[in-house]
């Protein structure tokens, strides 16, 4: 096991909580994680070590949401996701922390304004069904998610884009990020962001992640459709921000 301080655990504790919260609750919740974790230890060093935890917790999500899936748009984003992940493979080592948060942060303020122009001006029934807007989707949630487990708003934006129903919009995201996150493990250990070590760590965290799925399912269990809507494009765009200033 890791040879944490009492901050450092205390940091981890809440960091695996708020993973389980975020991956059965609202998404977007999230936004904190990242930096969270990377405040106790090395910020390469804390993509490897929450990795398997999000692949734990996302488990937990499917488990609950298994009924509210929508196939058809993982088959369409899926290949060109994974072809996005072996590009943020091999870019890892040429593009820096903060020039990678800010692309994406731009990236991500401009598609929230043109799911906003589309919102008021284009009929409900209107969805960007073209497999180009799927491939770039797809190719960006791949790449920053190797770079930076941080596809979350990229995922939030094509399923807002879907007009998904708040379960069908969780349980889509779950398997999402559960295919994702596994086929991302190879790579990180293979960079040496995974270990023995840091595995054992991760399953002495498993409760943690339990109370937080726990929550999250009993929290958006209580939340309107268009709260939903409201709070998950706030917390995106508040993690947006956050990508460009960080």
């Amino acid at each position: 096991m890791l040879d944490f301080t009492t901050t450092q655990w205390i940091i981890v504790i809440i960091g695996a909580t708020m993973i389980g919260f975020s991956k059965t609750g609202v998404p977007g919740s999230g936004i904190i994680i990242a930096p969270l974790m990377a405040s106790a230890m090395l910020a390469k060093d804390s993509t490897g070590f929450t990795l398997p935890m999000l692949a734990m917790a996302d488990v937990l999500a499917i488990l609950y949401w298994r009924r509210h899936v929508n196939w058809n748009h993982l088959v369409r984003l899926l290949p060109w996701t994974f072809a996005g992940v072996i590009v943020g493979y091999f870019v890892m080592d040429h593009i820096s922390d903060k020039q990678l948060k800010v692309i994406m942060g731009v990236l991500i303020l401009a598609f929230l304004g043109i799911s906003w122009f589309r919102e008021k001006n284009v009929k409900e029934d209107q969805i960007p069904n073209h497999w180009l807007f799927a491939a770039f989707m797809g190719m960006l949630a791949g790449s920053t998610s190797m770079m930076a487990n941080a596809a979350g708003p990229v995922m939030v934006i094509y399923l807002m884009a879907m007009r998904l129903p708040k379960n069908e919009f969780i349980g889509t995201r779950a398997w999402f990020f559960w295919i994702l996150n596994l086929s991302k493990l190879p790579f990180s250990s293979k960079l040496g962001f995974i270990t023995r070590t840091s595995l054992i760590t991760n399953t002495a965290l498993i409760p943690c992640l339990l109370v937080g799925g726990f929550l999250g399912v009993a929290l958006v269990n209580r939340i309107p459709q268009k709260a939903f809507n409201k709070v998950v494009s706030g917390l995106t765009v508040a993690a947006a921000i956050y990508l460009c200033v960080s």
